[in-house]
């Protein structure tokens, strides 16, 4: 497992990061989605799994769910569990938010 660490404080990677909305970051050599809800972040895979759509471009609901632009299927941040649609589970991050920056486990 590596770890990749974004910012340098808690206060900036929440600056770096609008209320739900969806970037895209990348991590050596893998490309990530992040979101912020409140001051919990979530890290995915950065395309759904049912047609490989860009989920940036997507939404995140008042569920916690990103919902992916071209069918809106919806995944659970916290899991990835599928929440509506019919494909396997989107792949989510461990993260961390520490006083150094966010922590992502890949």
């Amino acid at each position: 497992m590596k770890t990749y660490t974004l910012g340098q404080s808690r206060e900036e990677v929440i600056g770096l990061f609008p209320e739900r909305k969806i970037k895209q970051v990348l991590l050596g050599e893998q490309k990530v989605c992040v979101v912020r809800v409140g001051v919990d972040f979530f890290a995915f895979e950065p395309y759904c799994p049912h047609r490989m759509m860009g989920l940036r471009e997507g939404w995140v609901t008042a569920y916690d769910e990103v919902v992916c632009p071209l069918h809106q299927y919806r995944f659970e941040l916290r899991t990835g569990k599928v929440a509506m649609g019919d494909c396997r589970e989107l792949i989510c991050y461990r993260t961390s938010l520490e006083e150094g920056g966010l922590v992502i486990f890949i």
